[in-house]
């Protein structure tokens, strides 16, 4: 890239999660925030003037697609789908907050025009391009662990989401299990392949919201190992390890600030990694949507990989309602 010009990309949302992205194009040379759109004024000319970017009230206002090389969608997810499918069908990449869509037929409809287009499409999943997953995922498949049985995987942290858009099951699709069960269960697919059946259960409200505020839920892989996950915005716990992957000759665990490798051969755990860096990791996705653009590599996730998370979700959610194992989606 360092012999083109910098790739001009359009931020569509100015909510919490801007910021970050603001902060990874400050550490880039070759990217460029041109565009910023936010239909709240205020809100979205101090993202622009912060990066240095125009401001524009809609997505389809028609200045947006001036000169812009690429969108990223982080607006609220119930419009993800009409805003993606507007931007794929002007011919523009699309880099998607998650979930890509709250239905999994308007997920498979984007991923349908992506290909039909010849256009990039993926989910900001964000945890694939953390160093420390990175290098699990290299040491389960080198076999460091031997074959793995089980993975446990915790998001868990008190929030008041009271009065915030993530508890409005019209603009949000669902509550914490949409929210935090996206990265639950695409970091799962990442080091573990595709989720096969799963079995979950809302946890007990405590804030009054009209969203699920727990949730818990069990899942199998293609290969047969077991997923535990807990997701909660009304409890905390001291979760230094946020991810667990067990294995016949050993057990991984990654970690907020570090991660670690127990093998059955030593009685010693082996560090390894510098724990989560969210703004490294944001600029990670930011680079590979850039390059993928341009042809010079793969996306880390595969649009059927952001398909594959939205109906593991909808398997989950259903199999809250019948109390039964449900199969996901193929």
């Amino acid at each position: 890239m360092s012999d083109q010009r910098p790739l001009k990309l359009a931020l569509i949302g100015a909510g919490r999660i801007a910021q970050a992205y603001i902060e990874a194009f400050q550490r880039s040379e070759l990217l460029h925030l041109a565009t910023v759109v936010e239909p709240r004024e205020d809100a979205g000319k101090a993202v622009a003037e912060e990066a240095k970017a125009h401001w524009y009230p809609s997505f389809d206002h028609p200045g947006v697609l001036e000169g812009v090389d690429g969108i990223i969608l982080c607006p609220p997810p119930a419009t993800h789908f009409e805003i993606a499918k507007y931007f794929l069908e002007q011919g523009k990449p699309v880099l998607c907050e998650k979930p890509l869509t709250i239905r999994s037929e308007d997920s498979k409809a984007l991923v349908d025009k992506a290909a039909e287009k010849g256009l990039v499409l993926m989910m900001a999943s964000k945890f694939r391009y953390v160093d420390d997953l990175i290098r699990a995922k290299s040491l389960i498949e080198t076999g460091a662990i031997g074959t793995p049985v089980l993975l446990t995987n915790g998001f868990v942290a008190r929030v008041d989401m009271r009065g915030r858009w993530n508890s409005d099951p019209e603009i949000a699709g669902g509550g914490v299990l949409i929210d935090n069960g996206s990265h639950s269960v695409d970091i799962a697919r990442y080091l573990l392949g595709p989720l096969t059946e799963v079995m979950g259960r809302v946890g007990l409200p405590a804030q009054g919201l009209p969203v699920d505020e727990s949730f818990f839920f069990d899942a199998r892989t293609e290969e047969g190992a077991h997923c535990r996950f807990e997701l909660s915005w009304n409890h905390w716990m001291d979760l230094p390890y946020y991810l667990g992957v067990y294995g016949t000759e050993g057990v991984l665990q990654v970690g907020w600030k570090g991660s670690r490798l127990k093998q059955n051969s030593s009685p010693d755990w082996m560090p390894f990694g510098k724990g989560y860096d969210k703004i490294a990791a944001f600029f990670g996705k930011l680079n590979n949507f850039a390059r993928a653009i341009q042809g010079l590599e793969e996306p880390l996730i595969q649009p059927e990989d952001a398909l594959a998370s939205v109906q593991v979700i909808e398997a989950v959610y259903k199999s809250a309602e019948t109390k039964c194992w449900t199969k996901v989606a193929q």
